[in-house]
């Protein structure tokens, strides 16, 4: 139970050995890859900076529209664009080194060896952490079926991005899936550091004027509102399910989305579509209620509040 008497709050957190000054985390694919961008986010209290997912080639992504709004968020296939590991290495570069932050880079392939391939590269960078980015969903029209989705799979780009380098390695995971709890069990076992949940859930809008899917690529990805309660569920499942550090993903817009994801069993909590609704300072916001949340109702530190919901 917590300490009511406690006066203090301590909002610092750790994913492995690396220590954040607070829970919040920019999300992959929200700013880009610029290290100027990166380093904004940071300076507007970002806790870590994850920039956008690098593939092992220069990408054009999708052709427009690549964004919707909805009532419950938003629909997004943008389809990773970037100009390849090759030409961003020196964006990565800048902004560990003048963000103040830990800079988390993200990777994607398609094919578990350009996954390997990327890894490789990026490592020599020595970052703290990777995120292997198994789950993005508004892809499959030409990488195929997402690793994520199967626990082969995505256990087998795991063992081959561990074989090509020792920087701790964070599995993104997706929603859409028959047993979440399986795939984290089955990443863990091939050698995930950590766990990110959830990636977007796919989804589509059809404008009915017309009688067309909205989004060029017909189906995208749901961010926002509406995925926080999967994305929370997911979280206590594979919380459930292993013993590596989970970053929660989904929806969090306030310190109580935060707190609440917390609870579910992660560590820290990514942030993405909620900057449009707050600015880009949202995570001093959400790190400031966060803090009060916690003063409030006694807890001292964000270890304290890290998977109560499964004692209840």
């Amino acid at each position: 139970m917590p300490d009511t008497k406690m006066p203090n709050a301590d909002i610092s957190t750790k994913i492995l050995n690396v220590k954040l000054s607070n829970p919040t985390i920019l999300a992959s694919g929200i700013v880009g890859i610029s290290g100027a961008a990166c380093c904004y986010a940071a300076k507007n209290g970002a806790g870590a900076v994850i920039p956008k997912s690098i593939g092992p080639r220069e990408r054009e992504g999708h052709n427009n529209p690549i964004l919707t709004e909805f009532k419950g968020g938003f629909l997004n296939a943008v389809g990773l664009p970037n100009t390849g590991i090759d030409n961003s290495l020196g964006e990565i570069e800048f902004a560990m080194k003048n963000a103040g932050v830990p800079i988390i880079p993200s990777i994607f392939g398609g094919t578990k060896e350009e996954f390997g391939a990327v890894a490789e590269k990026m490592a020599a960078l020595k970052p703290q952490m990777i995120e292997v980015n198994l789950s993005c969903p508004n892809t499959a029209s030409d990488l195929g079926e997402a690793f994520a989705l199967s626990e082969k799979a995505a256990a087998e780009v795991v063992s081959i991005v561990k074989s090509k380098t020792k920087v701790p390695i964070i599995a993104k995971l997706a929603p859409n899936v028959p047993s979440i709890r399986r795939i984290a069990k089955a990443v863990e076992e091939a050698g995930a550091d950590a766990i990110s949940a959830v990636n977007t859930m796919p989804g589509m809008a059809i404008d009915v004027k017309t009688g067309k899917p909205i989004l060029h690529n017909k189906q995208g990805g749901v961010s926002g509102h509406a995925i926080k309660p999967i994305a929370v569920n997911c979280v206590y499942d594979i919380y459930e399910a292993v013993k590596i550090p989970i970053i929660g993903i989904g929806g969090v817009t306030t310190g109580e989305d935060a707190v609440e994801m917390i609870m579910a069993g992660a560590v820290a909590v990514e942030i993405g579509t909620a900057i449009y609704y707050r600015g880009i300072d949202v995570f001093r916001k959400v790190s400031d209620e966060v803090k009060l949340f916690m003063k409030e109702n006694g807890y001292s530190r964000i270890k304290d509040m890290v998977g109560v919901a499964h004692e209840k």
